[in-house]
């Protein structure tokens, strides 16, 4: 049976009026399938900020979450691709049922059409599964061979051609601030070290495909050491091959993430909105400070040959830019671990603020901003001056909240829509 999408659209004069907020990037059609509580959605909306208001559970940071997923990555809650997909009322895994996301996209080089999906392994009735139904006007459909994909992998495509998701870059970049982001600061080096790598692509495409050939080289090696410890003896020359891919690689990362946050701390301080200093803080970016890419390269390359045998033994690697960390100091000098939870806040959306600035000023292209319950923790004047910031560089804003007095610096610059468990409708 064939469910017509659920529309929500502003009206004709409702649009006309958002003209003077108009964004340079940015969403205008969005169309959901069997994602998460939506069955089917489509939104024809404005090049103007979008907000979202409702209840909690209502739906909103799920549509936020779907807006993630147009650019490379794993969105912003970071879930499984089987964890998207619609259940049935009792919450129960339905067979054979594939999420998707299509987009209309105003970018700076014109309009694109962008969808991405799930195809599950198998349909009901034992037949493959072809990639998840979305509307016809979406940017893909089950046509070819190729919708055949293995279990758990996302499908792109961008105006009707199939390419893999880091060709979302292209496309766009989005970002996000949402309320499991208030612990940046205090957990672990990872989440600082993914957050940090997801600011530099932005303005580095070729970051992101980096980083994962890294840690792909760095799994090969970790198992031909393991290979040794059972007895095998492992191909020293094979290791040595990844080892120089990892110096290669390794150092380019470092170089990017350096050269961001030389270039973040730089629109930082230009706004001067918060006194707050920022260090990529590793063995290769420390050594990328000091001496040329190529001393650094050799220098990682034998510290990896020389740390061997105790990686056998952990099955990691002591060194390498997989160990960094992003450092962040409020303006008094204090580490941002040891901020207050209101201080804390204030340094990640400096960041977050300066970062949607500098992407627009440096590649004439904003990013779209997605604000998860952000204006609740913010007093009026804060939340006009983001607003007024953010808008100014022509970034698209997807804002949510329960009350819209929360977004009246937006009244006549946003189109408000009221979320109700898996409905949108426009306010």
């Amino acid at each position: 049976m064939t469910v017509e999408p659920f529309r929500a659209a502003l009206p004709r004069e409702s649009q006309s009026q958002l003209s003077e907020a108009a964004a340079a990037v940015a969403v205008t059609r969005l169309s959901l399938t069997d994602f998460r509580n939506y069955g089917a959605l489509r939104l024809d909306l404005a090049p103007a900020p979008v907000a979202l208001i409702g209840a909690n559970g209502a739906g909103k940071t799920n549509l936020l979450e779907a807006v993630s997923l147009l650019a490379p990555g794993r969105g912003l809650r970071r879930a499984r691709l089987s964890d998207l997909i619609r259940r049935d009322s009792g919450g129960t895994e339905v067979p054979g049922r594939a999420w998707a996301v299509a987009a209309h996209v105003r970018t700076t080089l014109g309009e694109t059409e962008v969808g991405t999906g799930l195809v599950p392994s198998v349909a009901p009735e034992g037949r493959d599964a072809p990639l998840a139904r979305v509307p016809r006007d979406a940017a893909f459909e089950p046509d070819t061979d190729e919708d055949q994909i293995a279990p758990e992998r996302r499908v792109v495509r961008i105006d009707g051609r199939t390419r893999g998701p880091a060709a979302l870059a292209g496309v766009l970049s989005v970002r996000w601030l949402t309320p499991a982001m208030d612990r940046l600061f205090v957990e672990g080096a990872s989440t600082r070290r993914r957050f940090l790598d997801h600011l530099a692509s932005g303005l580095d495409s070729g970051h992101a495909p980096r980083v994962a050939a890294y840690e792909r080289a760095l799994r090969e090696r970790a198992r031909l050491l393991r290979d040794g410890q059972g007895g095998r003896t492992p191909d020293r020359h094979w290791l040595a091959a990844l080892e120089g891919t990892l110096a290669e690689l390794g150092v380019a990362i470092a170089a990017a993430r350096n050269e961001y946050v030389a270039r973040l701390t730089a629109q930082i301080a230009a706004e001067a909105v918060i006194g707050l200093h920022l260090v990529v803080d590793g063995t290769v970016e420390e050594s990328l400070r000091s001496q040329p890419a190529l001393s650094a390269e050799t220098k990682f390359r034998e510290a990896l040959a020389a740390s061997r045998e105790h990686d056998a033994l952990t099955g990691g690697a002591a060194v390498g830019p997989h160990r960094s960390d992003l450092g962040v100091w409020h303006g008094s000098g204090l580490p941002a671990s040891q901020c207050s939870t209101g201080e804390q806040k204030s340094l990640l959306l400096a960041i977050v603020r300066a970062d949607v600035r500098l992407l627009a000023a440096a590649e004439g292209r904003p990013p779209l901003l997605l604000l998860d319950e952000v204006a609740a923790h913010l007093d009026e004047r804060r939340r006009t001056e983001l607003f007024d910031a953010v808008l100014a560089c022509g970034a698209q804003v997807w804002t949510t909240g329960t009350d819209r007095a929360l977004f009246h610096a937006l009244e006549g610059r946003a189109q408000f829509l009221q979320a109700t468990h898996g409905q949108l409708v426009a306010v």
